[in-house]
């Protein structure tokens, strides 16, 4: 046993983040990050981030939720990137309130 726990755990379960960014060119940006969000906006601005943001850096935070399970931000993350642009910002703000 190497003392790290499984991705299962219950240490690991509630560790996830979903995010909203807006990049340089005004489009909007949904992800995932595992513990340090900042982390994650660094690394977007590196272009070392996602495809879809290399190359529209910098970009700036404009929400985040969590933490909670990885299976749940997963599906939080999908359910942001099928509503339109106008409803994501507040799809996003609502859980995070609630």
């Amino acid at each position: 046993m190497t003392g790290r726990p499984s991705a299962g755990s219950e240490t690991e379960a509630g560790r996830w983040f979903v995010y909203l960014v807006r990049c340089a060119d005004d489009t909007l940006y949904t992800g995932v990050a595992h513990d340090d969000v900042a982390r994650r906006l660094a690394e977007h601005d590196a272009g070392k981030g996602a495809k879809y943001t290399r190359g529209r850096g910098p970009v700036s935070l404009l929400a985040t939720a969590g933490p909670m399970a990885r299976g749940d931000a997963l599906r939080l993350e999908l359910k942001i990137k099928r509503v339109p642009r106008e409803e994501k910002l507040a799809t996003l703000l609502a859980v995070a309130e609630g």
